[in-house]
């Protein structure tokens, strides 16, 4: 089975994630329950798949390189946009 990461994790839960973690509402690592205690357990499945068992300066890094790629992605789409 190949494993789709965060792929399916909307970038505004992310950046929700990253912000919980930031302000200490959700605990590393990331369980079922402080995912859903911060509003996010219809993303558990790939979160917890990539997430689990890291310490907050890790899931901070895994967070902060998909949001940034996935900015990347989006400024290039915006100046070159698909014909």
């Amino acid at each position: 089975m190949v494993a789709d990461g965060l792929t399916e994790v909307k970038t505004e839960a992310l950046k929700a994630l990253l912000k919980a973690v930031h302000n200490k509402q959700i605990e590393c690592p990331v369980t079922p329950a402080g995912v859903a205690a911060v509003g996010l357990q219809y993303t558990d499945g790939p979160l917890l798949s990539t997430l689990r068992g890291l310490d907050d300066r890790a899931v901070r890094a895994v967070l902060v390189a998909v949001l940034a790629e996935r900015m990347h992605i989006e400024r290039k789409l915006r100046q070159f946009p698909p014909r």
